[in-house]
Formats: structure tokens, C-alpha cells, sequence
């Protein structure tokens, strides 16, 4: 049988697009004379729907959209695909998640998703109700299961889960000779290896081929990665011996980007090479499917503490995937930033001018008293470098301004954190103002390490519509920096200053950012420990950091929770990114025995 796998970037409530997508993805599939088609988890309507779902107009044009493509889909091919639907048991949720198998013009299978997390992003048990019954879907000699997303993760110790049911092994037991996980899964830096051998553990367990099916693209935070996949089970003996053969793994999709492959699944096809799974935009490196061997790490969703170079090309490509996406769905077309000469904007600009063109962005600097000539030059070279629209509006003469305003109600108190801030919130106005003007999208600046601290100003650098780098650690800016400018050739885009200077706000003379915080060095792995292993101080400090330092730090993530709570979202690429992934009380006290 010729299996087709739909790899789609589907938009949440599109319905008319999402089903126009559907329909051209299934009719390609057939001209490929593929037998079946399978489509990602919740493809219908998009993912993740959060309380869209309590809305009934969005559930009942969800399930209108299916009765539509049964009309429309080619009836010879089987469509495989995920959409919400009425709970058809009595009690419970009101809804499901489903996936169903539409051919000849009917709902030939249905199978409801088992599993609903309520961990990092997830929250699914608010809205739907479990399966309550498994069963293989026959077709042209196949006993099919259908194993959602989350229903084959039960398979990794993962913090906070103790899943009752075990669908994978309900299925199994059934007979299957294909297992197909249909998936919203979202990328993580890394997250492919744990999926691989999650997968091929299963596929050997099972003794039957794996399909994994997954999203691409992004909504909202979350970014899609695709890379859907096949994998064989190896050795009749179960011997993972061949695990990283042509044979275990026959075939991937694209990174980041919509596609369409197919597959025999007869044992003539198994041995197939790798697909090329090239990244679709010119500037972005070659990907290779080789893959690395698991971290050997407490938590399978813990990143390496250095990424490789790899696994850099397709973090940047995930972010300029995030920024094309949010502004698409959101009805941008152009973008704009601040550009200080400092390596974070740096980073942005060269993100945004990937991901929606030079035409489309432009970088402000806006110097005060306090900024150096060098970051001056530094922010001008990277722009003529990018080829991007380049503006100087000097903020002095609004700070000196607002300065002549406030000089009675400030009691001729020195200068301090209030006049710093205050040329911060000058500049955010400012490009507030040209967002207004222009209906350009505003790119925040703003490192995982400087939300984490709170080192950053509400109103200020913390204004704008998306935070492309706000789940990157001060340590990762650099080293995809690094990485970017390695890879590109004769003229690196990031001038080799901007990497080189120690990081400053150049809001008061002589300003560097280690004098109000540690070296990011340190910052960043004792960030990881609190903010991915959550670790107290005390556990901190164990692990052989200073305690006085550990708990400076975790009581400033904690201070600190009111400016996130107002800032803009930002793209998902670690385990927990700050947002609607890590929720926590803004008025608290920093817990100590």
C-alpha cells in the first residue's frame, strides 16, 4: 500500500484555508497514486484552539469543514486527518479530539486521542474527554492504529504526568501492522532524537512500521518543526543494532516547511535512503538527518548545554519560521526594531530580513547622550550589510524634555534607574508610534537571560507584538551569532564588533551589563537549573554554585514575574519559555525552609 504523509502549516480558525490545503494536499497524494493520505493532528482547525474551543460556532464550523471535504475529497484515496468533535460518550467533556479516516464520501474510522496533557503549553483536559475504547482501522490488507500525539509519549518519564491509561499497548495488542501517530508536537532544541528513539522503541516493541505525522509552521508561540518520519523495526530479534540504518529510518520530511512523501510499505521499499530534507529559504544552511546520539540528561526535554552547529541552522530556522508565521496569521506585512549596535537587535534584524524580506523592515537607532559612537557605527554597518531601510532619530531632545517636566516632582534626587528607564520608554514610544503610523509589526529585542532578571523596562524595550529571542539565553544569542556569521561566507552580516564588546544598555556612562548582573556564563546555567530542572537554591548551590548568588538569582526570576506577565509573546525554542508555558503568581513570596 503507497501511504502519502501531508506534512501542513495549518491556521487556527481558517477553516475555508485549511480545507482548501487539505484538498490540494489529498489530490497531489492521489496524483502520486498514493492509497492513503495522513494529515496532522487537529488539521481541521489548527493548533492548538485553547478556549476557542468553549465558542460552539467554532466547534460546528470544525465539524461542518469535515462534512464539506467528505463531499469534495477524491473518493478513491483513504484521508486521514485531526478535528475537534462532539463527545460521544455519556458524561464527561462536551468534546474530543479526533482523528478520523474519510473515504469514498464517509467517516469510515474514528479514533478519539487518549491522552491530554496539561503540562508546559498544553492544556488540553480542560476542553476534550478521553478515549475510552482502541480498535484497528482495516484497509487493503492492513490493520491500521491511530495513536495521538500525546498517546505515544507515555512512553517517556516526562515531570508532572502519571497517565493511567497506555494506548500504544491497547493498540498493539490488537494486531496492528502499521501504527500512525498523527501530531502537533513543538519543536524544542533537540526534541527530534527524543521523538527518534521514542518511535524506534515503539516500532521494535510493536515489531510494525511507524508513521509519525507532524504540524508544521507556527501559531502564535509555538513553533512546528515537521520532520515527519517513518521508522522500520530493526532486527527481528529487536537488536537495535541497525537503529541508525537506511532500514530503521526510511524516510523524513522537510524541516520547517509544508510537504508531501510517500511510502511503500512493503519490505522492497524499506531500505530506501534518507529523503533530502533540504530548508526552503536561500539564506538558511543545508539540514542533514543525521542525527546525534540521545544526551544522556535527567530530563529528555533538557537541551544540551552547547547546541551543535546543526542544531543552530535549524533554531534559526525555526525562529525566522516563528516571525513569517505570526506576522502572516496576525495580517503584517512589514516589521520594525530598534537598532542599538548591540548583539541582541543585531540577531533580530538579521531574523526579520530573513524571514519577510529587506523591503519589509526597518531598523531605528535612536542614540542618546549616553551612546558610544561605536555602537553608532556598529548599528548602521549591520544595516547597510542587511540591505534594510535604516532610520536616526535622536532621543535627546524628548529626555531632556521630559527631564524639564519632571525636575520638580523628582526633588533633585540623583540620577538613577528612573532616567535610565525613562530614555527606555522614549524609544519605546517612538516606535510605537511609527507601528501606528505605518500598521508595522514592532520586534522586540529582549534575551531569555534579560526577562528572566527583569533587566529590561516596561513600556520601553519590552514594547512590540513578538519576542523572536526571548527564549534564547544571553549564551545561545552569541553562539547563533557566531554560527551565522561562520556560515555565511566572505562578508558575515553581523559586524564582529557587535559580538566582540562586552553587552551594555548605554543608559548611564561607562554602563555594562555585568554590573548588575553575573557573567552570563554563570547566569545562564544557573537559570537553566531553576528554570528547566526546577531547582531550589539550596539544590543550586549543591550542584556546587555559590548559594549567595543562587538565591539573588531566583529571587529576581521572581520579582521579576510582573514585567513578563505584560510582555510580548515569544517564540518557543526550550523547554519552558516564559509565557503561557511557565504560569506562575505575580504577587508571591520567595519561598525559603
Amino acid at each position: 500500500m503507497k501511504i502519502a504523509i501531508a506534512q501542513i502549516n495549518s491556521t487556527i480558525g481558517d477553516f475555508s484555508g485549511n480545507r482548501e490545503k487539505i484538498l490540494s494536499f489529498a489530490r497531489q497524494a492521489r496524483e502520486q497514486k498514493a492509497d492513503m493520505v495522513l494529515f496532522p493532528e487537529l488539521a481541521v482547525c489548527g493548533y492548538p484552539p485553547m478556549d476557542l474551543l468553549d465558542q460552539d460556532h467554532f466547534v460546528e464550523l470544525n465539524i461542518r469543514s469535515v462534512h464539506i471535504l467528505q463531499q469534495k475529497l477524491p473518493p478513491e484515496i483513504a484521508v486521514c486527518l485531526g478535528f475537534v468533535n462532539r463527545n460521544p460518550y455519556s458524561g464527561g467533556k462536551s468534546l474530543v479530539n479526533e482523528y478520523g479516516v474519510l473515504l469514498g464520501g464517509k467517516i469510515v474510522f474514528e479514533q478519539i486521542k487518549t491522552l491530554l496533557p496539561t503540562y508546559d503549553v498544553f492544556d488540553e483536559a480542560r476542553n476534550f474527554e478521553p478515549a475510552r475504547e482502541w480498535s484497528a482501522f482495516e484497509f487493503k490488507g492492513e490493520r491500521i492504529g491511530f495513536a495521538i500525539c500525546e498517546d505515544v509519549w507515555r512512553e517517556t518519564d516526562i515531570p508532572g504526568t502519571n497517565y493511567v491509561h497506555d494506548p500504544v499497548r491497547e493498540l498493539l495488542s490488537q494486531g496492528l501492522s502499521l501504527l500512525c501517530v498523527p501530531s502537533a508536537s513543538p519543536y524544542v532544541a533537540g526534541k527530534l532524537k527524543v521523538r527518534r528513539a521514542l518511535a524506534e522503541r515503539i516500532s521494535r516493541r510493536g515489531n510494525v512500521p511507524l508513521i509519525y505525522i507532524n504540524a508544521v509552521g507556527a501559531n502564535d508561540q509555538i513553533l512546528f518543526d515537521g520532520r515527519s518520519f517513518v521508522v522500520n523495526p530493526v532486527a527481528a530479534n529487536g537488536s537495535a543494532a541497525a537503529s541508525d540504518s537506511a532500514a530503521a529510518l526510511p524516510l523524513m520530511a522537510k524541516t520547517f516547511a509544508e510537504d508531501l512523501i510517500c511510502w511503500e510499505s512493503s519490505p522492497s521499499q524499506n531500505a530506501q535512503h534518507l529523503q533530502d530534507a533540504a530548508l526552503p529559504h536561500s539564506a538558511a544552511p543545508p539540514h542533514s538527518t543525521t542525527l546525534s546520539p540521545l544526551i544522556p540528561q535527567s530530563s529528555p526535554f533538557i537541551p544540551s548545554v552547547n547546541l551543535t552547529p546543526q542544531e543552530l541552522d535549524v533554531l534559526e530556522l525555526g525562529l525566522i519560521t516563528g516571525i513569517q508565521d505570526y506576522m502572516r496569521k496576525c495580517g503584517f506585512k512589514r516589521a520594525h526594531l530598534g537598532l542599538s549596535g548591540g548583539i541582541d537587535s543585531a540577531l533580530v534584524a538579521y531574523l526579520g530580513v530573513q524571514a519577510v524580506g529587506k523591503e519589509n523592515i526597518v531598523c531605528f537607532s535612536m542614540p542618546s547622550r549616553f551612546s558610544s559612537q561605536g555602537s553608532k557605527d556598529d548599528a548602521k554597518e549591520l544595516a547597510e550589510n542587511l540591505g534594510c531601510r535604516y532610520e536616526i532619530l535622536p532621543i535627546e531632545p524628548a529626555f531632556e524634555s521630559f527631564l524639564a517636566t519632571l525636575e520638580g516632582v523628582f526633588e533633585k534626587r540623583p540620577f538613577d534607574i528612573a532616567e535610565e528607564n525613562l530614555q527606555a520608554r522614549i524609544r519605546g514610544t517612538l516606535l510605537m508610534a511609527f507601528s501606528n503610523k505605518f500598521n508595522s509589526m514592532l520586534l522586540t529585542t529582549g534575551n531569555k537571560s534579560e526577562l528572566a532578571m527583569g533587566y529590561c523596562t516596561l513600556y520601553g524595550d519590552m514594547n512590540g507584538a513578538l519576542g523572536p529571542i526571548g527564549d534564547l539565553f544571553k549564551t545561545e544569542v552569541f553562539a547563533l551569532c557566531r554560527r551565522i556569521n561562520e556560515r555565511t561566507g566572505t562578508r558575515p552580516p553581523i559586524p564582529q564588533a557587535i559580538i566582540d564588546k562586552p553587552p551594555s544598555a548605554e543608559l548611564r556612562p561607562n554602563q555594562k551589563d555585568q554590573d548588575s548582573l553575573p557573567p552570563y556564563e554563570v547566569l545562564d546555567e544557573i537559570l537553566k537549573l531553576y528554570l528547566f530542572g526546577n531547582l531550589s537554591k539550596d539544590e543550586i548551590t549543591a550542584r556546587g554554585w555559590d548559594a549567595e548568588l543562587a538565591g539573588r538569582i531566583v529571587k529576581a526570576v521572581a520579582r521579576a514575574e510582573f514585567k513578563r506577565r505584560q510582555a510580548p509573546p515569544v517564540l518557543k525554542v526550550s523547554p519552558r519559555a516564559f509565557g503561557m508555558g511557565r504560569r506562575m503568581p505575580i504577587a508571591r513570596e520567595v519561598y525559603e525552609v
